[in-house]
Parts: structure tokens; sequence; C-alpha cells
């Protein structure tokens, strides 16, 4: 399947992600919701053809989550023995790959200091459940993502924050947007673009004054009401792609307003 690369007017945004990753450095991506952060970190990946390991963060995120758990196997002489299955992290780690770990900032704060080894300069850890020591191998690289703001987002703990050099990754509008939608939407009728962009840009103002939510204005909704569009009325998509996804019926009538605005 092909892969859509990651698009940004600011040229500089996936040069200098680039750059840091060859640095070896531990990169913070920041920016609001449904701006591009994974597909930034997920064509850095191609680019340096590394795979990889990704993390989604909540408040239910555990060690287990990160590491690995212990489970009983069945070995080929049929006698049963506990073995441990590696996480993200530990996969990561051995293989030399990447690790993305998706909104950290959702995770609870106790929860991460168990990566401080493998955020500095030792690339190690100590396996709590096994005892075993893991060195990352050369390859390993930490991308990870913050949407500040958010509802259930908690400030980033100064120390782990001081690991990473930050990229700030803001929406992307007019032409660029345009040409994304292009290339990764089924819609390629330029006027009902434009419509659409003029329409996303009153989304973008009402979430930044707090009226809808940042995940209404998201590139991913913008793509799924444009293939929508090629299938259905305009005012069907926009429903099926962004309005029912919400719960607050004022967050809804907002939207109902701007499209009698824009279409």
């Amino acid at each position: 399947m092909e892969q859509h690369q990651y698009i940004n007017s600011d040229q500089s945004v996936f040069g200098d992600a680039y750059s840091m990753m060859r640095l070896n450095k531990n990169i913070l991506l920041k920016g609001p919701t449904g701006s591009g952060k994974t597909k930034l970190a997920e064509t850095l990946s191609e680019k340096v053809n590394i795979p990889m390991h990704q993390v989604n963060c909540s408040v239910d995120l555990d060690a287990e989550s990160l590491l690995g758990f212990k489970t009983i196997q069945t070995n080929a002489d049929g006698n049963q023995e506990i073995v441990f299955i590696d996480g993200p992290v530990i996969q990561a780690m051995k293989e030399g790959h990447i690790l993305y770990i998706d909104e950290i900032n959702m995770a609870k704060p106790e929860t991460l200091p168990i990566l401080n080894g493998v955020l500095d300069y030792r690339r190690s850890l100590t396996n709590p459940y096994t005892g075993e020591v893991i060195k990352a191998k050369p390859g390993f690289n930490v991308i990870a993502a913050i949407n500040e703001g958010y509802v259930g987002t908690l400030p980033m703990n100064e120390a782990l924050k001081n690991r990473f050099v930050v990229i700030q990754v803001d929406y992307i509008d007019g032409e660029i947007l345009k040409r994304v939608i292009k290339e990764q939407s089924l819609l390629d009728d330029e006027q009902l673009i434009s419509k659409i962009i003029a329409f996303n840009e009153d989304l973008r103002t009402m979430s930044k004054q707090g009226q809808i939510s940042e995940e209404a204005a998201s590139i991913r909704a913008l793509i799924d009401l444009s293939d929508l569009s090629t299938v259905m009325p305009i005012e069907r998509a926009v429903k099926r792609a962004i309005i029912d996804k919400l719960e607050d019926e004022r967050e809804q009538q907002a939207i109902i307003n701007a499209i009698e605005l824009n279409f």
C-alpha cells in the first residue's frame, strides 16, 4: 500500500526532525490533535528505513504496557514454563528500532520514570520483571508526541521533558492543505476543496475559542469528510465525519452554523 508522506509548508519541520534523529536525539513533537504528528513520525521511520513500535499513552498505561509481561507457555517437551513477552519499549531497544510514544502527557507521571535510563546517554534499562539489563542496539530512537492543553493531559514532568529536543508541529492550511486533500483523499473537485478549506478555517477558529474540540478540526476528520463528499451531499458528509462524533449539542450546532455559512 502506498504510504502518504508528511507535508508541511515549513520545510524545516521535517528537515530538523530528520537531522535530530541522525544525531540520536529524543524528539518531542508538540502540537494540536490532528496536526500530523504521527504522520511525521511514520514518514521519518520510512526515510531512515527503520521500523517503528508505538505506545499509546493513557491514564491506564502501566509498566507492563511499556516493557512487557510474564506468561506461561508450553515448550517443545510439553512442559509449561514462565516466559517474558517483550513490550514495545524492549522490542524497539533490542531490534534497534524507533519507539514512538503518542500522547506522552496522558500517562500518569509515576509510570514514565522507568524510561529515564532509556532516554538518556545510557540508552539502557533493567527489566524489573526479569532482572535483565537491556542496552539499546544502534538505530534505536525515541519520538514522543504531546497534545498541549488537551482534556485529560497533565503537565509533563521537567526531568522527562529535559531529555527531549522539541519540534512544534502546527496545523497546515491554504495551498499545502489543498495538496494534502488531493493526495490523500478521493476528492478532486477544486471548487469543493476550496470550500472545505474555508470551512476548516472556521472550525479552527471555533476550536481556538473553545467552542468545539480540537479533534473536530483535525486533518484526519478533513480527509474523511473529503472522501465522503464524493459519495453523498456535503452536509451529510460533515454530519458523518464530524458532527456525529461530538457529544455536546452546542458544539454540534456551531458546526451546523458553519456548514450553512460555507456551503
